[in-house]
């Protein structure tokens, strides 16, 4: 059976992806499919750095403004919906472009997911707790320790992978590598072209200081505002991510606009760099510097007309 080509453009936040995708779409024929953990909540705009009506007017955009902020969703909800827009896109010969930020989202799609135990918090805290006092590396010599196999494939600087895979070990006394392996990731439909961005530390600060800036004065302030007097409480997971956040802060009088400003860019600066660390761990990835339109175009023509079954 032939697998269905996606091409897939992921990196971290502010390098530049929506517009690539759409210059690629525009190119392609194709539609453009958002992998963004919050992009798919309604009345988050401004701060989730949605595509514009104008932008999705241009090229029409799936899986944006979902669902409410107080409503679930997850990456399985994702992959079943996403899957769904992928089949329908076929059948019309139109070539499907994922675009976004978040890893799991789009691993979950192509690989599904694997059947872990639920988490024990207990036992999340307190390798957390021995995180902070003891620091990345000795949470990483304590994996290799215990599951090397697990070790020999994950970032020694992702956190949020050790410590899951120590979890894993601690509650099932059996590998997280194995698991996986057990997972059968055979039975996937595509085939996939994953692009990455990326650009120098110092630019990519630039930009984010710059997008922060840029949404202020777009009206983030507002936007959180109008969230809140819809009845939608700062508890809420969408509420509690980047920019509504601290911006939530300023209103309830926890931190004065200034500092609110800045720690919205330092915070986001240090969400940029934990996406960067996520993808980097996938070397199926192709890397490219933001500003290299042409080779990514060739390389994209390259894969679809090699596929067994172009669009």
């Amino acid at each position: 059976m032939n697998k269905l080509p996606l091409v897939i453009i992921n990196g971290p936040t502010a390098t530049g992806k929506t517009q690539l995708a759409i210059e690629l779409a525009l190119d392609l024929g194709g539609e453009i499919i958002s992998a963004d953990s919050l992009q798919v909540y309604r009345y988050l705009d401004i701060g989730t750095a949605k595509p514009t009506r104008e932008e999705r007017n241009i090229v029409k955009h799936h899986l944006l403004d979902v669902v409410n902020p107080d409503e679930e969703f997850n990456a399985a909800v994702f992959a079943g919906q996403a899957r769904i827009i992928i089949e329908n896109l076929a059948q019309q010969k139109k070539q499907t472009i994922i675009v976004g930020g978040t890893g799991l989202y789009i691993r979950t799609l192509l690989r599904g997911i694997i059947e872990t135990p639920e988490v024990d918090e207990d036992i999340r805290n307190y390798y957390r707790r021995l995180g902070e006092l003891k620091g990345k590396s000795y949470l990483y010599s304590l994996l290799q320790r215990q599951d090397e196999e697990a070790a020999l494939k994950i970032n020694p600087n992702d956190s949020v992978r050790i410590i899951r895979a120590l979890e894993v070990w601690e509650q099932t006394g059996e590998s997280i590598a194995q698991l996986q392996k057990r997972h059968s990731f055979g039975g996937s439909n595509y085939t996939a072209l994953k692009i990455g961005l990326q650009m120098e530390r110092a630019e990519l600060k630039r930009r984010i200081s710059a997008r922060t800036e840029k949404m202020i004065a777009d009206g983030l302030l507002s936007e959180v505002k109008s969230l809140l007097d819809r009845g939608y409480t700062e508890n809420l997971k969408p509420l509690r991510s980047l920019g509504y956040r601290q911006i939530i802060d300023f209103l309830k009088g926890r931190q004065d606009w200034e500092e609110t400003v800045q720690l919205i860019k330092r915070d986001t600066w240090h969400y940029a760099k934990r996406q960067f660390t996520w993808f980097s761990a996938d070397k199926e990835i192709a890397w490219y510097p933001q500003t290299s339109r042409s080779a990514i175009v060739d390389n994209v023509y390259s894969f679809l007309n090699g596929c067994q079954k172009p669009v």
